[in-house]
């Protein structure tokens, strides 16, 4: 079993108390950079830094009255800090406090999900090691193709979670962006030093250039990201769900004591989990969608952007965590069925290995066009007669007269398809969980 992990609380990032504490940090870099400079006195950044607090129901009934959160934010700050409040906020418009402050929600999400991500590599990693043996066929088009491993299925996986994880690191620096510009970004009553040095102190970088907001294209490619990155959940989801179809049973959710599966049928066991991360990550591409939108604002700065977001980022940022975490567990215990594997290779009448047969042929000096004639008409016969492949090659005069029975028995070994897939493997084991 994969250790558990310590898996900080997402939800607790987008909480009121927790956006506010961002925004107390922000305000504070800023009062700490204006003293650097000596434009606020020593004494009155001590003041600052010990007095400074809110109180969020305050907050909030304030801003029932100004209908402006910052502005409620920052009476209420005011009233704890007294007199010395006068230098909070100084050259700023709400914006910079706003935009620097969700940077640094972003990041403590992001750092979250790229903590997922890599569990979820971890288990998908054992597993395919787990299953690197295990035969069962490939599909194309639905339709039978030809044999390869469920580990091999996984390994893919595997390394587009590694490639997820390498999309999330780059979208956190992408989001990981502060500004103190002022009111259209022309840094008119704070000059540029002191935002270097706020984004300093916030482990931020500076933007830049900005309008009166960070410009919305970093975000839409945030959320991008987590689309994609839900997308990743859906296609495993997706091929789970058809493992799972009565007339494929190759693998198989686990369905735990207790667990029903229909208010009518007491015989179904259903492949719920994998049904519920298609439908959430469309709400994750939807949320996506709604981000490129935000990018196009009026002039400087509307707010068409910042109610979209106050519902966008949380819920995606909270639904991929969890998806994230389920499918972990989902793939630590999926129960997969070798045997039933097995039987549906074989389902075909040997089918699968018609391009070892082509190949054989041609080896043997007929032309393609001809070697191709030959295996797809027995290969059409297989089909419409049920019957064996194999065997209606054997009576076929030009294979007969081509290739031994040896050499015809010897296409139809799964493991000669299989050979070189090794390297996939040793790729894999350099892949870091």
């Amino acid at each position: 079993m994969i250790p558990r992990y310590s898996r900080p609380e997402m939800a607790f990032i987008w909480t009121d108390e927790h956006k506010m504490a961002a925004w107390l940090e922000v305000e504070i870099a800023a009062c700490e950079a204006w003293a650097a400079k000596g434009m606020i006195p020593a004494g009155a950044l001590a003041e600052i830094k010990e007095k400074a607090n809110f109180d969020v129901e305050r907050v909030r009934k304030i801003e029932k009255e100004t209908r402006h959160d910052v502005i409620a934010f920052l009476t209420n700050v005011g009233e704890h800090v007294g007199e010395a409040s006068k230098y909070i906020h100084y050259g700023m418009t709400s914006s910079d406090m706003l935009d620097t402050g969700l940077a640094l929600q972003l990041r403590e999400a992001t750092d979250i999900l790229l903590l997922d991500l890599r569990h979820l590599l971890g288990v998908l990693k054992k597993r395919a090691f787990e299953h690197r043996d295990t035969v069962m066929i490939g599909r194309s088009h639905g339709i039978h193709a030809e044999p390869v491993t469920f580990g091999l299925k996984l390994a893919v996986w595997c390394f587009e979670t590694a490639r997820d994880i390498e999309r999330l690191r780059r979208a956190r620096e992408v989001i990981a962006v502060g500004q103190i510009s002022g009111a259209v970004g022309t840094y008119a009553l704070v000059p540029p030093e002191i935002e270097e040095d706020v984004c300093r102190r916030l482990e931020l970088t500076p933007a830049p250039a900005s309008t009166q907001i960070i410009q919305r294209d970093r975000h839409a490619e945030y959320l991008a990201t987590l689309a994609i990155i839900a997308s990743t959940v859906e296609k495993m989801a997706v091929e789970i769900r058809h493992l799972q179809r009565t007339e494929v049973l190759e693998a198989e959710e686990p369905f735990k004591a207790g667990q029903k599966g229909s208010s009518a049928m007491p015989h179904k066991r259903n492949p719920i989990i994998s049904e519920r991360m298609c439908g959430q990550a469309r709400v994750i591409r939807g949320n996506a969608m709604v981000a490129l939108e935000n990018n196009a604002l009026w002039h400087e700065r509307d707010i068409s952007h910042s109610s979209a977001e106050r519902v966008i980022l949380p819920d995606s940022t909270i639904l991929l965590d969890y998806m994230l975490y389920k499918w972990a567990d989902l793939m630590e215990n999926l129960v997969v069925y070798p045997e039933r594997m097995r039987e549906n290779l074989e389902a075909s009448y040997g089918l699968v290995f018609s391009q070892s047969v082509l190949l054989k042929l041609i080896d043997a000096g007929l032309s393609r066009e001809e070697a191709y004639r030959v295996v797809q008409t027995s290969a059409m016969k297989a089909w419409q007669e049920r019957t064996g492949f194999k065997e209606l090659l054997l009576k076929d005069e030009t294979v007969k007269a081509s290739i031994t029975e040896e050499q015809l028995e010897s296409c139809f070994d799964p493991a000669s398809y299989l050979e070189n897939t090794g390297v996939i493997f040793e790729r894999l084991k350099q892949l870091e969980a």
